[in-house]
């Protein structure tokens, strides 16, 4: 027999018992809120199409980077979990073999977010009440197979069930928004923006970079091959992501931090350098650093908040990347340093109250001693929450801990869960919720906080806050 698949009512609050007591008394009053998910990588043609997910496999596994990559780890072939190869060679297409593939290494995940994450999943919105095993992987296959093709569990009537008021996609400026048009012009009540990601086009170590900067100005009608051009043709894509997206937020994912902010002259011959090709190194650094600062002024002009996530070295694992792509759980954190890399950024924009930048990190080791002062002073500067790595229940308490002190509450931004599993939002929103219902709870317990200004912090953490910053 299966052990039971249970969700305890107490799970992730405080052990001490008045922290306890506290910490339920608050979550209480938040865990109905509405979701608001300002960032993420859902992919809009669920909510355009509103088509069932096609199988169990295919929803939890196979574009789930989380969870290959821990079998990855233990020695599970990536062609055996069904993971595309980009020579499209030979992978498992059994859907079934890949699900009990899966749950005979299921263990693997224990004590990390997503086994917590995927047990809501199965739990709460599939109803599944057994812990998946070897032994009953068909018949929890068939059970959520047999879910997935009602209509209750379409992408529409799940985004409705679970309570979410409006939620961003991430598109790239080349993207022509179709399915944000779609979703708009069919009257559906409930609410999808995009995000405007800019990457591809500003960063010259991206593949097909040129190409895309040439595409840019194809679909713009600027000449993208002139610096005046090139931000022209950004800006206007920007506006049109506004106007057909309800964009109300960019997100720049660099490697690093690194800010400039180069005279007229000197930013225009460096962007000569790289539209022919003949960037050094140091050039391509320069330019995003650059591109940072011009991503700045566009926002201070058109309202859009500004995403800066930094400090991943994106696809380590070479044989991985060449085989599979990217993306494919080979990313790894790197040390990040912001005072210094901000510095010509916030030297021009950090005291601007219109504009609001949201600043996030891999590297934990900043919290305390750059980001929190960074943030506890600049108008224009506030925190993301615990990201990627940390997106955790350990990791969000560090957070709190961390940034508290020196930035307060009020410069932070709540919570987004930034996935492409659909169904893992409300789990991720609901630990954030419970990990700040703690952190509050223990507050009040020790006499540091007032229960009425807990209730109105929680308030203020799980809903006000993320609508302010991302104007929502």
């Amino acid at each position: 027999m299966s052990a039971t698949l249970t969700l305890h009512p107490d799970r992730l609050f405080p052990a001490e018992p008045a922290a306890r007591e506290a910490a339920r008394t608050i979550y209480k009053t938040i865990a109905g809120l509405p979701i608001v998910s300002p960032h993420g990588h859902t992919n809009p043609a669920w909510f355009a199409d509103d088509i069932p997910f096609p199988d169990p496999s295919s929803l939890f596994i196979i574009p789930d980077h989380y969870v290959f990559r821990m079998l990855y780890s233990q020695g599970v072939k990536m062609e055996d979990l069904g993971v595309p190869r980009v020579d499209g060679g030979p992978v498992e297409t059994d859907k079934r073999k890949i699900w009990h593939r899966f749950a005979e290494n299921i263990h693997l995940l224990r004590g990390t977010p997503s086994r917590m994450w995927l047990d809501h999943a199965f739990q709460a919105v599939l109803g599944i009440t057994e812990r998946l095993t070897p032994a009953n992987a068909d018949k929890l296959y068939d059970h959520i197979a047999d879910c997935l093709q009602r209509p209750e569990f379409r992408p529409r009537a799940l985004f409705e069930r679970f309570n979410i008021e409006v939620l961003s996609t991430t598109e790239t400026p080349l993207d022509d928004l179709r399915h944000h048009k779609k979703v708009k012009a069919s009257g559906w009540s409930r609410r999808m923006v995009t995000a405007y990601r800019p990457d591809i086009v500003v960063d010259p170590d991206t593949p097909n970079f040129l190409a895309n900067v040439a595409e840019l100005g194809k679909i713009t009608g600027k000449d993208t091959k002139t610096w005046k051009g090139y931000l022209e043709a950004l800006f206007d894509r920007r506006r049109y992501f506004i106007e057909n997206g309800g964009c109300t937020s960019t997100d720049h994912g660099h490697p690093t931090a690194f800010t400039a902010d180069l005279p007229k002259t000197e930013a225009e011959a460096l962007f000569n350098r790289v539209i022919k090709g003949n960037a050094s190194p140091a050039d391509v650094e320069l330019f995003r650093g650059q591109m940072m600062t011009e991503m700045a002024q566009m926002s201070l002009e058109d309202g859009l908040t500004m995403q800066i996530h930094p400090g991943a070295t994106r696809s380590y694992n070479p044989l991985v990347k060449r085989v599979f792509g990217e993306a494919k759980g080979d990313d790894i954190p790197t040390q990040t340093d912001y005072v210094h890399a901000l510095k010509p950024l916030l030297d021009r924009f950090g005291n601007e109250r219109k504009l609001t930048i949201i600043l996030f990190t891999l590297d934990e080791t900043v919290y305390s001693r750059e980001l929190a002062p960074i943030a506890g002073h600049f108008p224009a500067v506030k925190l993301g929450p615990a990201w990627w790595f940390h997106d955790s229940p350990e990791g969000m308490k560090r957070y709190r801990e961390q940034v508290t002190e020196t930035a307060g509450f009020y410069n932070t931004v709540g919570f987004n869960d930034d996935t492409r599993a659909f169904l893992s939002i409300p789990a991720r929103h609901d630990v954030a919720r419970r990990v700040d219902a703690g952190f509050l709870g223990r507050l009040v317990a020790e006499h540091r906080l007032d229960m009425d200004e807990a209730l109105e912090v929680a308030l203020d953490l799980t809903y006000r806050l993320v609508k302010k910053a991302y104007k929502l």
